[in-house]
This record gives C-alpha cells, structure tokens and sequence, in this order.
C-alpha cells in the first residue's frame, strides 16, 4: 500500500498523548517514527546523549590524552548513534509540503543524505582516530569531541514533544529544560576557563594558579569543582573576588562570557515570568481540548476511526493555527472590504473554473467568493456524510479527495475530486439528501457555502439563478450516470411544478426576451401578473427592456396592462422611461394608461434628469404633467425649480403648471424660487402672475410642530428652528436673512406656520409700525409687497393679484381701474376695514367696497387691530 494515503493523524496524535494510535501499513523492512520500540530507542539515544553533554566539553578542558573508562565509554556511545545512522534510513518521515508519510527508501536515503548524515558521521568517528589523521597544531585531545554536541538536537526535539504530550505537566517540562540549559551552559563555561589557564604558558599568572601554584598536579575533581564554582559566581553577578581572570586572555573570555550571560539571564527570566503569569494559555487549552475531546470518546466508546477523525481535526486545527495557515482567523480581524478584496485575490480565479458558475455576473461571482470560508481538513477525514441534510457545498481549492458510497454495508469509492472540482451542489440546489459521502485523501483545503447564503445571493442576482441550474443539469447530463440520470429526471419534474428554489420564474425569463422560456413557463400556468421581491412582474421588466414579444405574450396570457409595483409604476411609463416607442404602443393599444400610475412622480422624474421630451412623451401619451406625486405632493414645477431649469419651467407653466401649488411640507415654486434667489425663475413666476391670478397659499392649521423641510436630491435639507433663524449672534433680530427676501417673513412659511400656531391675534413678531419709518421707507416695501385685490359687486370674488403701491390713495386708485367703480373703503377678508397702508402685509386680500354696497351697512370692526 502507498504511503500517499496515511492519514495525517498518526503524525500528530501520538505526540499529544491520544490514546488511540493505528498502525501503519508500512513498506517492508521500512520503521514507522511512532513505532513503540523505535520510541524506546530514541528515549535510550536521549541518555546517552545527555552523557555526551557532559563528558565532551570535559574532556576537552580537563585531559590531554585519552584515560579509561571515558575512553572506552565514548567508543562504546558512538557504536549506538551509528547504529542509530543506520536506521535512520529505515524510517519514514512527513513530507512538510502534503504533510504524508514517505515510506519511499530512495526519498528517505535523498532526504537523510543532504541534510544531516554528514554531521552525523562526523560526530561518531573515535576522537583517537580523528587526532591520528589531523595536522600536528590541531593534535589535541577532546577538540573533535565538541562536535559531539550536535547530538543535542535530539534532546531539543524530545522536549518540544514532551511539551504537547498531555500526560506531563507543561510547566514542569519548562522547568527542567531551563534547568538542563543553565547547567550544561555552567559545566561549558567552566571546561573552557580552565582549558586555557592549563594551556598558558605561565601556570602561575592564571585565574586558577594565583591561588594553587600546582593545580595541574591536583585531582580532577579539585579542579573541576573550582571551575564550576568560578562559572557560576560569574554567571550570577556575585563574584566574590578569590577567582578572577589575571591574563589578559581570561579577561577577553570574562567578557564574552558576560555579555553570553546578559542573554541567557534575559531568556531565563522571559521564559519564567510567560510560565508563572501566562503559563502557556494557547498550548495548555489546546491540551485541555485534546483531553476533553479523548474523554468524550473513550466515555462514549467511540469507535477508533471517529476518535481518530476527531482528534486530527483538532491537531491540524491546532497546527495551522501555530503556521499562520488558518485565514479565518486572520480576516476576521480585518474591515469587510479588506477581506473581500483578499478572498478575490485568492479565490476568483479558482471560483471561475467551477462548472457550476460558469457564465454567470462578475457580480455574483465577487459576492460567492466574499462570502465563502476557507476550511482546512486532515486525510482521512468525512467533508460531507452521505444521506445528510443539504447544509452546505465545498469547493476543493488543494489536496484530493473521493466520493465514496454506502451499499450493503460496504463502502465503495464511486470517483474522485481535485482542485477546482465542487461537491454537495446536487444536494443544495435539488433539496435532495446528499448522495455521497466526502472524505479527503490527504491534506486538503476547501472552500464552504452556505446554503441559505447562496440562495440569498441567487434571489438579489435574479438573471444568475437559470444559469446555475442549466449548469447543473448540463452537468448531469454529461455524467451519463445512472444515478446522475435519475436525479436529472427527478430535477427537471421540480422545475416544471415550480419547486425549485432558484429563481426560475417569468421574471427572469422576462429580464432576458426569452420568449420561449417564457411561453413555457404560461403554458405550466404560471401568473402572469406574479411579482417578484420589488413588487416588479414580467410585464414591467419586459417593458422596461423592450422586450415587444414577451409584452404580447404576457398580455395574450392575461397580464394586466396597468399593473403597478410597489413604487406605482406601471408598464407604460417603463416603457417610455426605457424609449420603447413600440412597446409603448402595443400597451396603450391594450388599454394602458398612466393615469393608474403615480403620474406626478412621472413628471418629477423627467424635471428631475431636465429631460424635456421624456414630459412631451408623458403628454404625448395622455399624461398630465402638473399634477402633484402622491406620496410628496411635490410636482414637476418643484424640481424643476430646484434644478434651475429655466426651459422646463417655462414649459410646464405654458401647460399649466400652478406656481403657488404647495407640496406636503407647504413649499411652493415661488417660494423656492425665493429662497434659492433664482432671479431668472422669479421674473418668469411674476411675468405669469400679471396674466394669469394665481389662487391664495392655504397652509394646513395642523402643522404645528417644528420638522425639517424635505427638499430634493439636488438641495440639502434645511432646518426650522423658530425665530433663532432670524437673530444674530448678540440675540437681536438680523437685519439680513440669508436666502430670503427681507420683508417677506409674515408671507414665508414660516410667517404662515407660525401664525397658524399662535393665532390671528398673537403674531410670532408683533407689527408695530412707525409712521415716520413707513413713510421713509414705504416706496421699498410696497414694490415687494403683493396683495389680492377683489370686488364682489362686480363678481370678482377670487380677486387679482397686484404690487401694493405707496399711498392708499394709490391703492384706491388700481381699485376704480381694476374694477371700474370708486370704492368708499376697503376691508380685509374678514370685514375689518383698513384706512393706512401700513397695515398691510405680503399676501393679504384686499375686498373693496363702493358707497351701494351692503357691507356699508353692516357692522364692521374697526381697522385698528393687528393684521395676520
């Protein structure tokens, strides 16, 4: 059997103290890494090479030719790591790239080979040997030894195991190792002190001679201990001064030993306060999961395969976190934006080649891929079970995977998944139970969606959803699978009852002049007149695009001509909006209208793009264009105005358009013209006002309270705040009104709205005219100042509208002309009678009175009241 198809669980579960551990079916004469007695052996190289860690820098500072036993022990330590050389190309390894057993003994022998046989050789050859052969300056004992000390990577591998095996305790394992790594950097450091006062050419000028003249001649364990005591008061900053460096050799030495101590006191102290104050929090809850996760099955009797299955998950989990390779991790962090743009980068170029989006919108594409999280899976290990509910489907971005099938008992592997290929898509798009069971081969990466978050995104890319489905079925039907083909019998039998989640409806068929589709799609008995999400129905989308065959279809099947949406347009107006002359015609011969629509809105939105033949095909196709929207009450007078439009304004007034017309929030087109300073539009409204009377404003009592002014998209909104929008910084009234007219505040709106919240008889400004100032300034007030004039005698009831002039005496005067009598007096609308001019405001109706007249008779007020 080929070592590509172990599972990734061996690697990992027996360095964390899994219970569970299958064997390996191995080539022959090849030893798996994790094979109990290969384990034994590499417990007993770790003894000896401890003893190595002792005895080389030893040896090297403290003999000068070989001396039993440490000589025969040597050769007899370096039998065993020959041995060990031998073996090594025996066992298998992990391949770091697809993270598989090599069972291979050419890539085993390849690997070993370039990497550390050469060391290894060279650190086994008897020191006596090495001595013989080399230059006579190099001929000292020990000195080949140090090389020796490459075996240590041994025990560095065996703590790094030790510190994820779940049956030690970390902190403990922590401590030892700081404390191997303190001793052998003590016992070093002292071999080395005294090698060079045994070496120097005066014994007595040494840090060891100074204070025993014959040290040479002494035991080994006299001076190996004062070494080490000179090494470790060093070490610890004591230096209780009876040993210290004397030539300038062991000065240099001091000095690299201090500064190798800075470092190694700032490692101990680092790795000391993480133990107490952190203590490992990732690796200890990564060892409470695994443990938790063991207990679980061995509480439960989990068979073997799941136990395995679970404890690799969260092993790779565990090992991708440590790598840098979990990406969900990493882009949870980020903005939305930043991880979309990175999921494109990483993705859209693999998402592109799926069978199943092929053809379908950039757009959809781009929000599949954002939406889509990159999983990572061990070998061996089920994606998808067979018979599940239809969740999600995967996308294999790396690794391999297979189908495999449930019969009888037996499983069978019925294909094979590679990169770019998809799986669980029959299950999501047809609701069906999943069919096969997903189970990776090797390591592997993929890509999973969620089923509700698909259709959601096929429901907002409505054209998208037919394309999906036609894929698949393709895609089936290419198989020529029996199994393939019964689905695909069962699909297209869903499709033409309708129940299919996929937007496979008239409206997409609409949406793309399929006329065909469509056709099909009324003969299943589908309702013509059926709305999507936006309240939009075929009709309407084949209006809006010009579609004239799938408009009579539609039509010949029922729909109805003047169906609206839910934001009141109806086919007609899509049509003429769209420039659809033909289409146009074919409904209106079929009785649409715009009239069942919200023809004012209509006109808004040709004033709004300053299109003048969009409002002359309105009119052209009985649309009337100065009625108001219904939802605003603002016509197309209004935005026209605001847009500043002079040509669309002349054109709705030469048809009618009402200046004085207000909307829902009580503005007017005069009154915007006023207060956007629209000089070209005003002298239009004025030159209209002198041919033609405009009727009265008449605000509603009801608006009372203080609310934003909603203008439109091309104006901001803008605040009412009472009459702090009139006051300057000192709390005074200012003299300048920004935007408005300066004497125009008791006719604006918010003259209006604040008379009609205080009363007639309680003005927001109280008017106290001074007779000296009105006759200063009269001339300028009156030229802006219009009034309503009428005569009820002579049947002018609803009045003329003209500038006040500056006298009364003037004002009786433009009464005898307007109305060919000589009125005797002149009342407000409501009887009281005026005699001075100054109490006349903006926008007043003037009724005059001549001598015959029944109200001379009647009981009038006097005019000495304030006018509103």
């Amino acid at each position: 059997m080929d070592g590509s198809q172990y599972s990734l669980a061996v690697e990992m579960l027996p360095s964390l103290g899994a219970r569970s551990n299958p064997r390996l079916h191995l080539r022959r004469f090849i030893i798996s890494p994790h094979d109990r007695r290969y384990r034994a052996w590499e417990l007993f190289l770790f003894l000896l090479v401890l003893y190595t860690a002792w005895v080389s820098p030893f040896e090297f500072g403290f003999l000068q030719k070989p001396k039993a036993p440490l000589s025969i022990i040597d050769n007899v330590v370096n039998f065993f790591f020959a041995v060990d050389i031998v073996l090594t190309f025996f066992v298998a390894y992990i391949d770091k790239t697809t993270h598989l057993f090599v069972d291979d003994h050419k890539q085993i022998a390849w690997k070993y080979a370039k990497t550390w046989l050469a060391f290894d050789v060279i650190s086994t050859i008897p020191s006596e040997l090495i001595e013989k052969l080399s230059p006579k300056p190099l001929q000292t004992y020990g000195l080949y030894d140090m090389l020796r000390l490459w075996r240590l990577r041994k025990v560095s591998a065996l703590f790094s195991r030790m510190e994820k095996d779940i049956n030690y305790n970390y902190f403990w394992v922590r401590c030892v190792k700081l404390t191997c790594i303190t001793i052998f950097y003590l016992h070093c450091a002292g071999c080395f002190i005294y090698y060079m006062a045994a070496r120097y050419h005066d014994p007595k000028k040494t840090w060891i001679g100074s204070v025993m003249e014959n040290f040479q001649e002494e035991s080994l364990w006299t001076r190996y201990v004062p070494s080490v005591y000179w090494s470790i008061t060093t070490l610890t900053t004591v230096g209780y001064g009876d040993l210290h460096p004397v030539n300038t050799g062991e000065m240099a030495f001091d000095v690299v030993y201090m500064l190798f101590n800075l470092g190694l006191t700032a490692y101990l102290i680092g790795n000391m306060t993480n133990l107490v104050v952190h203590s490992s929090s990732r690796t200890r809850n990564f060892r409470d999961t695994i443990q938790a996760a063991t207990s679980f099955s061995q509480r439960n009797q989990l068979p073997v395969r799941l136990q395995d299955q679970m404890l690799a998950h969260l092993s790779l989990k565990f090992r991708t976190d440590l790598e840098g390779l979990q990406q969900q991790e990493t882009l949870a962090s980020l903005p939305k934006a930043i991880r979309s743009s990175i999921s494109h980068y990483l993705f859209y170029s693999l998402m592109d080649t799926v069978y199943l989006f092929r053809g379908v919108s950039n757009d959809l594409l781009f929000q599949l891929v954002s939406e889509m999280k990159a999983e990572y899976f061990p070998p061996k290990e089920d994606v998808i079970l067979q018979n599940e509910a239809p969740t999600d489907l995967y996308i294999l971005v790396s690794g391999a995977a297979e189908l495999v099938v449930l019969v009888n008992g037996v499983e069978h592997v019925a294909g094979g998944l590679n990169t770019g290929d998809i799986c669980g898509e029959i299950g999501v798009l047809c609701y069906k139970p999943q069919l096969f069971t997903v189970r990776t081969k090797r390591l592997s990466q993929l890509l999973r969606l969620n089923r509700t978050t698909f259709f959601n995104l096929i429901q907002a890319n409505v054209g998208d959803g037919t394309i999906i489905m036609n894929n698949l079925l393709q895609h089936l039907k290419e198989l020529k699978d029996p199994i393939m083909d019964s689905v695909l019998a069962e699909t297209e039998k869903m499709i033409a009852r309708g129940r299919m989640d996929l937007p496979v409806n008239l409206c997409f068929a609409a949406s793309r002049g399929d006329d065909l589709l469509l056709n099909q799609l009324l003969k299943q008995g589908l309702d013509p007149n059926d709305p999507d999400n936006n309240g939009r129905t075929a009709l309407h989308i084949a209006a809006s695009k010009g579609y004239e065959k799938c408009v009579l279809l539609l039509l010949d099947h029922g729909a109805d001509a003047n169906v609206r949406d839910s934001d009141d347009n109806v086919p007609l107006w899509e049509a003429i909006l769209g420039g659809h002359k033909s289409v146009s015609n074919v409904l209106v011969e079929n009785g649409a209208k715009l009239k069942y629509g919200d023809m004012g809105k209509f006109a808004c939105t040709a004033a709004e793009q300053n299109n003048l033949n969009l409002l002359k095909d309105i009119m052209r196709y009985s649309g009337d264009i100065t009625v108001p929207s219904s939802t605003t009450g603002t016509t197309a007078l209004h935005v026209a105005v605001s847009e500043d439009n002079v040509e669309i304004v002349k054109f709705l007034l030469e048809h009618g358009a009402a200046i004085d017309k207000p909307d829902l929030n009580g503005w007017t087109p005069r009154a915007l013209a006023d207060q956007q300073e629209q000089a070209d539009i005003k002298a239009i409204f004025e030159s209209t006002a002198e041919s033609k009377p405009q009727s009265l404003v008449t605000i509603s009592e009801k608006q009372t309270k203080v609310r934003y002014l909603e203008r439109f998209k091309s104006e901001p909104t803008m605040p009412f705040s009472g009459d702090a929008l009139f006051r300057g910084t000192d709390g005074s009234r200012s003299q300048s009104r920004p935007r408005r007219i300066t004497n125009n505040f008791n006719n604006s709106l918010f003259g209006i709205m604040s008379a009609a919240r205080k009363g007639e008889n309680n003005l927001l400004f109280p008017l106290h005219i001074d007779n000296a100032a009105a006759k200063n300034g009269m001339s300028n007030r009156a030229s802006s100042i219009r009034v309503t004039i009428s005569c009820p005698e002579k049947g002018e009831v609803a009045g003329k509208l003209v500038f006040l002039p500056g006298s009364f005496k003037e004002l009786l005067e433009i009464g005898a002309k307007k109305f060919g009598v000589f009125p005797a007096k002149v009342t407000c609308k409501d009887g009281a009678e005026i005699d001075e001019i100054e109490v006349i405001r903006d926008g007043d109706h003037l009724v005059f009175v001549s001598a015959g007249d029944p109200l001379l008779k009647s009981n009038a007020p006097p005019a000495n009241h304030q006018l509103t």
